[in-house]
């Protein structure tokens, strides 16, 4: 079996994972109410604009990261949006830690670092 048959099954274990389902579940719950929906949507346009500016070099005033932090203190108090940030928290955990396991598998190549 090839490393590209190997990452094709791990892409298909993440995929049928329980945090995968927890935020297909969670984002039908936020679908069903278009008042969630909509804050969630805007949310992440707003992020996604911030994140580019601070990618390019344009760093926001701090009022602005704040505003963006009390935004998504406000989105949490909505359960559904809670339970989808939750679930997608965990699933970027599970991809972090097989990133660690990956790259560590690597770390005799180029000395261990510790």
């Amino acid at each position: 079996m090839s490393i590209y048959d190997k990452a094709h099954e791990l892409a298909k274990a993440i995929k049928e994972s329980s945090e995968v389902t927890d935020i297909r579940s969670a984002m039908k719950l936020v679908e069903a109410d278009a008042e969630s929906k909509q804050m969630l949507d805007n949310f992440r346009r707003s992020q996604m604009e911030l994140q580019q500016r601070m990618m390019s070099g344009d760093m926001p005033p701090q009022e602005e990261i704040e505003k963006m932090e009390k935004l998504f203190e406000v989105l949490n108090l909505n359960l559904g949006i809670r339970r989808l940030f939750d679930a997608e928290r965990r699933l970027s955990v599970v991809i972090e830690d097989v990133n660690k396991i990956i790259t560590g598998s690597l770390s005799e190549l180029y000395g261990d670092a510790e």
